[in-house]
């Protein structure tokens, strides 16, 4: 099979395109055949080394997000069968091999069933993203554990950065769950992305007040925060929650530390939640694909420019551009063609 691996870390050049041998499943892991592989921050920032140190295994296949077909199901995978359309999340975290690859070998709690009617572009656009926003939206005090319709009526959730890939899924589930949306961005273009994506209102914050804007549209403060730049956006987020609202940072971009004030998050009751998928726990991710799937039954997790999510294409012999795309910021979700579907 045609494989991208890397064996250190380092800039993009390390990444090579090789031929390994297709891999077999073991007890309660199935195969899946990729077609489309999904490119996040997270895999250039490991391959650099800047999140994950030495390289755990001799030699490692990039990229956690993925969908395709299984084609071979191994002793004791329940729930999945040769020819179901899937899509994966964490496929190589603790494991030497992701989805930039024609095949990878995963266990069945690191794949989800791909909806008939969702495409794989779709499917490759899911996991982390996806399942960030999940989380994001679920860690409330006063809030859902779960997401459905209707899980999210009567809470105003303000997604920061609502043109990035996860802004875009947390605009989307909580519109599916009956939320009403507030979206920052920077500029008409990203506005214009955060409309098509489902949220109901756009505020733009480098114009004019920001925080009054969102006052005046949410008077009574907002629920949750979406955030990807707390260190940046504290002080626009405290400005605009309610009391015992919570605040999910998954991110640090805009600054790696902070200096925060007591008193006024005393006042707040404030929650501030951090969030990341690697430790965030079994039961959290499963309560996250369960939610999406049923999310992309609905038809409610559309991508491409006419969703909010412009599509950037590489084939899998470039995938060092496509790392090189995510890492310059690209808009949009970055995917490799891996095999025709």
């Amino acid at each position: 099979m045609r494989a991208i691996v890397y064996d250190a870390t380092g800039g993009p050049e390390v990444l090579r395109l090789v031929d390994r041998p297709v891999p077999e499943p073991g007890p309660g892991e199935v195969r899946v055949r990729l077609v489309v592989s999904g490119v996040n921050p997270t895999d250039w920032k490991s391959r650099s080394g800047a999140t994950s140190g030495p390289l755990a295994y001799p030699e490692q296949t990039p990229h956690h997000d993925g969908a395709g077909v299984i084609d071979a199901v191994g002793p004791g995978a329940a729930g999945f069968a040769v020819g179901d359309r899937v899509w994966t999340f964490l496929a190589a975290a603790s494991r030497a091999g992701g989805t930039a690859a024609e095949f990878a070998v995963l266990p069945v709690n690191r794949v989800a069933p791909l909806a008939d009617g969702a495409s794989f572009d779709v499917g490759a656009s899911l996991g982390v993203p996806a399942i960030t926003a999940h989380r994001a939206l679920t860690v409330a005090e006063d809030g859902p554990a779960r997401l459905a319709p209707g899980a999210l009526a009567g809470r105003t959730v303000l997604v920061a950065g609502g043109a990035g890939a996860v802004g875009h899924a947390a605009i989307q589930l909580a519109r599916w769950a009956g939320g009403t949306v507030i979206a920052t961005v920077s500029g008409p273009a990203k506005a214009a992305l955060a409309t098509a994506a489902g949220a109901h209102h756009v505020v733009n914050y480098r114009e004019g007040d920001p925080a009054a804007a969102i006052r005046a549209l949410a008077p009574d403060g907002v629920d949750v925060v979406a955030e990807v730049a707390l260190a940046a956006n504290l002080a626009l987020d405290l400005a605009v929650i309610r009391s015992r609202a919570t605040i999910a940072s998954y991110a640090d971009n805009g600054g790696a530390s902070l200096t925060l004030e007591v008193r006024p998050n005393l006042v707040l009751n404030t929650r501030l939640q951090f969030l990341l998928l690697y430790t965030v726990g079994e039961a959290a991710l499963a309560a996250a694909a369960e939610d999406i799937g049923a999310a992309l039954a609905d038809g409610a997790l559309p991508v491409g420019e006419e969703h909010g999510l412009p599509l950037v294409r590489f084939g899998l012999e470039a995938t060092a551009e496509a790392q090189r795309a995510v890492e310059a910021g690209a808009v949009g979700k970055v995917l490799v063609d891996v095999a025709p579907a």
